[in-house]
């Protein structure tokens, strides 16, 4: 293997989840392994998702079943993976006369309850809103539907587990670093990276090269010398908007629109519930992607068809679009985009012994524990891996919780740091996991915590990130390592931000 901080067998462009996954299980195979990204980690995309670790329900009426049950499966390998990061959400689906019949939607969870096994989640089940507890914040014209499991996630906090799970296993991570460039040198790749910050530039080798950059896979891969994108893509919008607590209960709603798509509705962060998603076509550069104010009207008219009580655009609390990089499959466009897979596909693109390159294309959530491994197994013609792969049965570092659960974890935690608020303790576990002991470690009191910067948001928290987590400004912590931008007024805000440029300028 080669050696060294500037030598490795993978390097990965693209700091989003799926860069992140296979950096995590190239590392984990006792390979050297790079990654870099040039903004903050899971910036672009991967903290602009559903928030839904989910099979796909929907995609069974595009008959993806390889999909569907490829993400079933995913989900119970990340529910064990990261407990702390994925945990269970019963969806209620109410039936709306004139729209997908009873029995097609009763088929459909009969597939989706058994395309794969279920090991901790509920089966689907038909139910009477005139006495479930779902019925409660439904319009008394939906008077039957049907509940069914699928799991909630944590999108950028599982992109930074994937990568302290690389970092673990001896990766090197690269925030903040472009990619400029990378030519071939015989059977290595020369690497230019360029420091976003410093504007220094650095050169590194490698024996083999992943472009993992999402929506912007096609403008890296002409920076890589040789390579020509093989792949259309689409790129497609998805928005959602976060509203106070709309209903009492941890269950959430699968709405049939009104257009025939589907839209979710369900808790957030304790006291708000997310809405969403659109899917509009998007024609501009990725990082310039935004709601916009037809698709919030949208959002809007769909939930309100339902919702006893009406949501208003006065109560958006935030607001997030993010573009999905779908591919098209044999060349051909197509008008309708809910039709377009989700589903991932590579290219290998390797010469007369020389350096390989593998391009992800597609991809989605759920499935990038799947899409690293089949990655992996790509790229075995080129790289021997000491070890077999192993990320199935690893959990991501802070997940560790053993035979008592989160809830054990919790309990030790009350335990140990008796004066900790039982809200700040919860969000301690349900976001770093037993990560949360390095953080409190040697705190004997809130007095200890340091700078409170609002809304539970400490001094010693934020040093915790900045060292630990690669966060560097008030936006990658209040939005992406936590969701506390929620909480937080601007003034509080802007305190933050400037202690943080105290703290880079020492």
């Amino acid at each position: 293997m080669l050696t060294g901080k500037d030598r490795y067998d993978l390097f990965v462009i693209g700091g989003g989840i799926n860069g992140a996954a296979v950096a995590c299980d190239a590392a984990g195979r006792g390979l050297a392994v790079g990654l870099a990204e040039m903004h903050d980690f899971a910036e672009g995309t991967s903290s602009r998702s559903s928030k839904l670790i989910h099979g796909g329900l929907r995609y069974l009426e595009t008959y993806d079943f390889k999909l569907v049950r490829d993400a079933l499966r995913e989900r119970e390998i990340l529910m064990a993976k990261a407990p702390h990061l994925v945990w269970p959400l019963r969806l209620v689906l109410p039936h709306v006369p004139g729209r997908r019949p009873r029995w097609l939607i009763r088929l459909g969870l009969f597939l989706y309850d058994h395309l794969a096994a279920r090991k901790s989640l509920s089966a689907s089940e038909a139910v009477n809103l005139a006495n479930h507890p779902a019925g409660a914040a439904l319009k008394p014209e939906f008077r039957r539907g049907f509940a069914y499991s699928d799991c909630r996630g944590d999108d950028a906090r599982l992109v930074i587990a994937n990568l302290l799970g690389a970092q673990r296993h001896g990766a090197d991570i690269y925030a903040r670093h472009r990619f400029v460039s990378a030519r071939r040198d015989a059977d290595v790749w020369a690497i230019e990276l360029e420091n976003r910050l410093t504007g220094e530039r650095i050169s590194i080798h490698a024996r083999a090269l992943v472009n993992a950059s999402g929506p912007w896979v096609i403008g890296v891969g002409q920076t890589i010398d040789g390579v020509a994108a093989t792949r259309r893509l689409r790129l497609v919008k998805g928005s959602h908007i976060i509203v106070p607590r709309q209903w009492a209960g941890e269950h959430g709603y699968f709405l049939q629109t009104g257009d025939g798509r589907t839209m979710e509705a369900f808790p957030f962060e304790e006291d708000f519930t997310s809405i969403g998603t659109t899917d509009e076509p998007w024609e501009e550069a990725p990082e310039a992607v935004a709601i916009a104010d037809k698709e919030i009207d949208y959002m809007l008219a769909e939930v309100n068809r339902f919702l006893r009580r009406p949501v208003a655009r006065g109560d958006i609390v935030w607001s997030y679009a993010g573009v999905r990089p779908l591919f098209e499959v044999g060349g051909a466009r197509d008008s309708d985009l809910s039709t377009l897979t989700r589903d991932y596909s590579f290219d290998i693109d390797q010469r007369e012994g020389k350096a390989a390159v593998l391009t992800i294309y597609g991809g989605k959530l759920t499935t990038h524990r799947r899409l690293a491994e089949d990655a992996m197994a790509k790229l075995a013609p080129f790289l021997q891996s000491p070890r077999r792969g192993r990320t199935v049965e690893e959990t991501l570092p802070g997940g560790d919780f053993g035979d008592g659960g989160m809830a054990g974890f919790e309990a030790v935690l009350k335990r140990d740091f008796a004066w900790l608020p039982d809200g700040q303790r919860r969000r301690y576990a349900r976001l770093y996991g037993t990560r949360a002991r390095a953080l409190l470690a040697g705190v004997q009191g809130i007095q200890d915590m340091g700078t409170h910067f609002g809304a539970g948001l400490y001094e010693r928290e934020v040093a915790f990130l900045v060292e630990t987590e690669w966060a560097r400004f008030a936006e990658d912590i209040i939005w992406r390592r936590t969701k506390l931008g929620l909480r937080m007024t601007a003034t509080e805000i802007a305190c933050l931000e400037a202690a943080l440029t105290r703290r880079r300028e020492r």
